[in-house]
């Protein structure tokens, strides 16, 4: 996005590889086929127990580690090069060796490709720029909400090149922010595809060979294409190809309406474009709670150039070719009939994102992928083939599927980095936020109104929700744009906030302190005293916490933060 999201089809030799594929992406077919909705939120990450998986450290390997990072002070043993390797520069991989060196671990990351991976090259930085564009095209162009402010602007135009050079020049910026932010931390950077070779060992480049008493994969994804629809780069395209914005087509249809679907969208259409969704499933935005997909879908949907097939597969997408446009067949979800077929001028993949976990090494210490993901426990500790773990090595971000989301990589590996320097941690990944970067924006942490009903039915608890409107808030009024609603979900014999979702102006910001909330354990009852400055969006927060209704009145965390 974590994604959100944040990836190539072109064929390459693996003699270099990024995080995320960046320019060592192997060909769609041969990548898993599966759908990653909701910017990958997984089951696993809905599951949530808060009585499951605590299993505490071996006292001996607590003691080893702190002896690693205390006494030697970044020098390792001699039988290893290093405390800490890690194969993938991306978020997750960077956020990891910061983390690392902090605590005294002589740490070293592998990277084939570019620095950054997919949410600095090719995900959540250069999307933001563009989005950013598409924001100021809105604001322009809107004549009626400029004249509300006294204002009169002369129609909005843009330069596409100077548009695109924009997304470039950022993700160039934060890739060199990044690359010396290591350096200058003292991680050594080696360049080549990394792979194990047994247990402790990684082989990069030709044939260069290092030991490490711990090992983090931090590989990455690649946009999922699924069979049938054949990607030219040009004029049938994924996030990658979309991002470099080459074009801007009269009409393009997007294959998917999640997180990507939707981003693009408000893009494309800011820019002058004709949008034509095709969701597989009956509903537009199928991961996002349904109230808050129902009034995104009234604001950011229906007054736009925008139309919409649902319960269809994009069977085939065969590109524009010799003066023919794209052409689309459309097949019906249940009863696997051909529909219709679409022309259009493009057709955008956004199906979700697969796992780049091919070429590994994987197979030589005994671990099986599923549907392309490494397996691992709530601690990331790598899987095996048998069910056991595979000592010293973890897996973090989007190759482990948990959740995909670049900053959720970030937390899984500095959590990794708080285990093997001694202390045991374990990541709430139902304290994540997610977020949507449309105008306005799209916000989420926890479980959706649905999923806390049905996680209530089964453990024999209460649900009661909260909500409130931006028309109720008086910056968002200021700024004319009361158009959204926050509602929390939680349980009122407790006070433990389940869910919390906003659609509005600074969504993105405002969810982080519901997501501290859920991370902490902090109780409503509690959250019901702070203080909020006036006037500001946080009253928005702030309405959200006072509108419930609690039946207790202790004030004490709900429960230690546990994993998904």
């Amino acid at each position: 996005m974590q994604s959100t999201l944040s990836l190539s089809t072109a064929i390459t030799t693996p003699t270099s590889r990024t995080t995320a594929a960046a320019s060592t992406a192997f060909p769609s077919h041969k990548l898993p086929l599966l759908n990653l909705r909701f910017c990958g939120l997984r089951k696993q990450a809905l599951s949530f127990n808060a009585s499951s998986h605590r299993v505490n450290l071996p006292s001996r390997r607590r003691m080893c580690s702190i002896s690693a990072a205390l006494s030697t002070n970044g020098n390792t043993p001699t039988s290893f090069d290093y405390d800490l390797v890690i194969i993938g520069a991306g978020v997750g991989g960077h956020g990891a060796a910061l983390h690392a060196v902090e605590k005294g671990l002589k740490t070293a990351i592998i990277e084939g490709g570019v620095m950054g991976g997919t949410c600095v090259n090719r995900g959540c930085v250069p999307s933001k720029a563009l989005l950013a564009v598409s924001g100021r095209m809105r604001e322009l162009q809107n004549e009626h909400h400029l004249k509300s402010f006294g204002l009169q602007v002369a129609a909005a135009s843009y330069d596409r090149q100077a548009v695109a050079d924009h997304a470039n020049n950022l993700a160039s910026k934060i890739r060199d922010n990044l690359t010396k932010s290591m350096k200058g931390h003292g991680v050594d950077i080696l360049t080549g595809f990394g792979s194990l070779v047994g247990p402790h060992t990684v082989k990069y480049g030709k044939d260069t060979v290092v030991k490490a008493k711990d090992i983090i994969i931090a590989t990455g994804s690649v946009p999922f294409v699924p069979k049938g629809i054949e990607v030219d780069g040009k004029t049938v395209i994924t996030s990658d190809h979309a991002l470099k914005l080459e074009s801007v087509p009269d009409w393009i249809a997007i294959v998917g309406s999640g997180y990507i679907g939707l981003e693009f969208s408000d893009v494309y259409t800011a820019l002058g474009s004709e949008v034509t969704f095709i969701e597989a499933l009956d509903q537009l935005m199928p991961g996002f709670d349904p109230e808050i997909a129902k009034l995104a879908q009234r604001v950011l949907i229906n007054p736009r150039k925008i139309d919409y097939h649902t319960g269809v597969f994009a069977t085939k997408i065969t590109p524009a070719k010799d003066g023919k446009p794209v052409t689309i067949e459309l097949t019906d979800a249940k009863t696997k009939e051909v529909k219709d077929t679409l022309e259009v001028d493009a057709a955008l993949i956004a199906t979700g994102r697969a796992p780049y976990t091919q070429g590994l090494g994987l197979e030589n210490i005994n671990v099986a992928t599923q549907r392309g993901f490494i397996p691992v426990d709530e601690r990331m500790r790598v899987i095996d083939s048998n069910g056991k773990l595979v000592p010293n090595l973890y897996c973090i971000g989007d190759a482990n599927g948990k959740l995909m989301l670049a900053h959720a990589a970030s937390a899984q590996g500095i959590s990794v980095v708080e285990q093997v320097t001694g202390r045991d941690h374990v990541l709430n990944h139902l304290s994540v936020p997610a977020a949507c970067f449309t105008h306005p924006e799209i916000s989420m942490v926890g479980l959706t109104e649905p999923q806390a009903r049905e996680k209530a039915e089964k453990e024999g608890f209460e649900v009661s929700v909260a909500k409130t409107s931006f028309k109720a808030n008086t910056k968002a009024l200021a700024e004319n744009e009361g158009e959204g609603i926050a509602k929390m979900i939680y349980r009122p014999d407790n006070g433990e906030i389940l869910g919390v979702h906003i659609f509005g102006l600074h969504a993105a910001d405002l969810i982080h302190e519901a997501s501290n909330a859920i991370a902490l354990g902090t109780r409503i009852q509690d959250l019901q005293l702070v203080v909020h400055a006036h006037p500001t969006l946080s009253e928005v927060v702030d309405e959200l916490y006072k509108a419930a209704k609690v039946h207790a009145h202790v004030s004490s965390p709900v429960s230690k933060p546990v994993a998904a």
